[in-house]
């Protein structure tokens, strides 16, 4: 399948081009930037997109104040909604009248908002984004949804914290001065959270590339795998680089909301759990 990707040099969308390369894919990415060893043809948000010739689209894109997604609208809010949420739409809407046969857009598990701490995030609970990226991934959700018919097969991925080493020429990754804090014995901030391997993330993406039309639906899928605590994550770190700092506190697990992904697992999705986290952390120190 040829599939045209937005957002290829993000650390999130680098899993995506690499895990959907393994699986035998043909990539087009789309963006400012090129990629080294792939087609590149050169778009923006908010731009035509120049699709010919491509099967299907993943969406990965996103415009934000760098370092943040959850008040990555900063100072420009209007400009943040024009390009994400109308760029985006403009996209799908090119996709569906250029042929493609299925668009996957990458969400985020912040379009479920302000439910209680400890709600079980299941699919089936109606979306109450409390923040302007939730807004944006939800209603970037809809108007894909709507745009859903047979031959045009649509699924939003409502993805959690990705972590990783996302390429070899680029190791940079989300805990990086997390690391560089607590291996400098300077003291680190209590917190837990969910979080998947981005190549976890890759795997989901194929997986609904893949699959049968009917499968999508067109649906949104949650995307998820361990719960983490920070203690437990630098208690790794410790013993693989035979150095110790301060540990944090343990967080209060209970108020984790966490993500059940019941649609991606009756697929046969299988994130790897801890051991994915163990090989990951090799990895990355």
């Amino acid at each position: 399948m040829k599939v045209a990707l937005t957002g290829a040099t993000g650390l999130v969308g680098r899993f995506l081009l690499h895990g959907l390369a393994a699986r035998g894919h043909e990539v087009v990415t789309l963006g400012r930037q090129a990629v080294a060893g792939n087609e590149h043809r050169r778009w923006a948000l908010g731009e035509a997109a120049p699709l010919a010739g491509c099967d299907a689209l993943v969406h990965a894109a996103f415009l934000h104040v760098p370092g943040h997604y959850r008040g990555g609208e900063g100072s420009d809010p209007e400009g943040f909604v024009a390009a994400n949420h109308d760029g985006s739409l403009r996209l799908f809407r090119e996709a569906l009248e250029a042929g493609l046969t299925r668009a996957l857009f990458l969400s985020s598990r912040a379009v479920y908002g302000d439910y209680p701490p400890g709600t079980a995030l299941t699919e089936d609970l109606p979306p109450r984004p409390d923040t302007l990226y939730g807004e944006v991934k939800w209603a970037a959700e809809q108007g894909l949804s709507a745009l859903a018919r047979p031959g045009f097969a649509t699924a939003a991925i409502r993805a959690t914290g990705i972590y990783g080493p996302s390429a070899a020429s680029n190791p940079d990754h989300k805990w990086r001065g997390l690391f560089e804090t607590f291996l400098a014995n300077e003291p680190v901030a209590p917190r837990v959270a969910t979080e998947l391997h981005g190549d976890d993330l890759a795997a989901a993406v194929a997986l609904l590339l893949e699959a049968p039309e009917a499968a999508l639906a067109p649906r949104s899928f949650n995307a998820s795998d361990i719960t983490l605590d920070r203690r437990d994550l630098l208690e790794r770190v410790a013993r693989i680089t035979g150095r110790d700092g301060p540990l944090p506190d343990r967080a209060e697990a209970s108020r984790v909301s966490a993500m059940r992904c019941d649609r991606l697992w009756q697929l046969g999705w299988r994130p790897r759990g801890m051991e994915g986290l163990d090989a990951a952390l090799r990895e990355m120190l």
